[in-house]
């Protein structure tokens, strides 16, 4: 080997060395005990207001996340699964996906203002600043609803052609969601409330969260196969995957820091570091708990949020039964906060 050939490469390493120095290393930094019965779902943060919002089967907890004190709850609800906010007019809306409807409440005093009926399954609910409605994606109804988020009235229905996990807004009129079952990504267009565009995202198997990095056009698709998949939007296909742990549910991406998150149920959180727009590595791998599938990300404070509890021994299935789950210790649902 040359000595410039050796010096470059001895550079690029001390470079590397240098980066990964620089990166944040997340840890478990708060941990709060807020107890409640029942399982839980996605976690919302209110930017505004500062606080967390955590589904919970049948309510929705609305928490003080900087003191780890539950504020209020906000009740009927019947398995519980997002929440979305529209600050212009002061408005949150939780879906609730087995009586297929959004609860609409009132940001400011919680109370609730009115039930929206839905499609079959509403799941992961987002807000698009660029066409100023609320969407729900449905699964089992294969489908989109639109909501106006100011009469609180569905407005029309977007097919997918397959069943869609999370959404993202791009802010400039076009969503994406993960098709779960059929490892796509589809392009819609808020508007026009049509599908203008979907790609494959294999080897990505069965995605289920999803984020977003704007300025790169770039989304984050976190399979149940335990891997993330990258897409380019521009070129609509997957550029490269990542391996993460088992059990995912939740992705988020910092673009201050060029980090993304997945949270995964066996009780870790995977941070892949996007080296460019096309090459990411691993940067960390973080205990959590058990179970803390789902998460949120603070962009302000870089701080990451994930839910859990404890649980008791899982009971034997019934002759020709699947495996349940098992259950929830009592008093043990906690909020863990983690930074670097």
């Amino acid at each position: 080997m040359s000595r410039v050939a050796g010096s470059a490469l001895s550079f690029v390493a001390v470079a590397t060395l240098v980066a990964a120095v620089q990166l944040p290393q997340y840890h478990i930094v708060q941990r709060y005990v807020l107890g409640g019965d029942g399982g839980w779902d996605y976690i919302a943060l209110d930017r505004v207001g500062h606080r967390l919002f955590v589904a919970r089967q049948d309510r929705v907890m609305v928490i003080d996340p900087a003191a780890g004190k539950l504020l209020a709850e906000i009740p009927g609800l019947n398995r519980a699964h997002g929440v979305a906010f529209d600050y212009a007019s002061g408005h949150g809306f939780a879906s609730s996906g087995a009586d297929s409807t959004v609860t609409m409440f009132d940001l400011k005093t919680l109370q609730v203002l009115g039930k929206i009926p839905v499609a079959v399954d509403d799941d992961a609910i987002l807000y698009d600043p660029a066409t100023k409605h609320v969407f729900t994606m449905n699964g089992d109804a294969g489908s989109a609803s639109v909501i106006d988020p100011v009469a609180g009235k569905n407005i029309g229905t977007i097919p997918l052609d397959g069943k869609p996990e999370f959404g993202v807004s791009a802010g400039n009129g076009k969503l994406y969601a993960n098709i779960e079952d059929k490892s796509e990504v589809v392009e819609i267009d808020a508007a026009a409330m049509k599908v203008v565009r979907r790609w494959p995202i294999a080897p990505c198997a069965s995605p289920s969260g999803l984020a977003i990095d704007v300025a790169h056009q770039r989304l984050f698709s976190v399979c149940r196969n335990k891997l993330m998949g990258i897409s380019d939007v521009a070129a609509g296909r997957l550029v490269t995957t990542v391996p993460i742990g088992a059990g995912v549910d939740a992705a988020r991406f910092d673009p201050a820091t060029g980090l993304a998150f997945a949270s995964n149920g066996e009780g870790t959180l995977t941070v892949v570091h996007q080296d460019t727009p096309d090459r990411y590595t691993v940067a960390q791998t973080v205990q959590t708990m058990p179970g803390a599938r789902t998460m949120e990300l603070d962009p302000a404070t870089h701080l990451v949020y994930t839910v859990s509890a404890e649980f008791g021994p899982q009971p034997a299935p019934a002759p020709g039964q699947r495996r349940g789950r098992p259950p929830v210790l009592p008093g043990t649902f906690a909020l863990l906060v983690l930074g670097s």
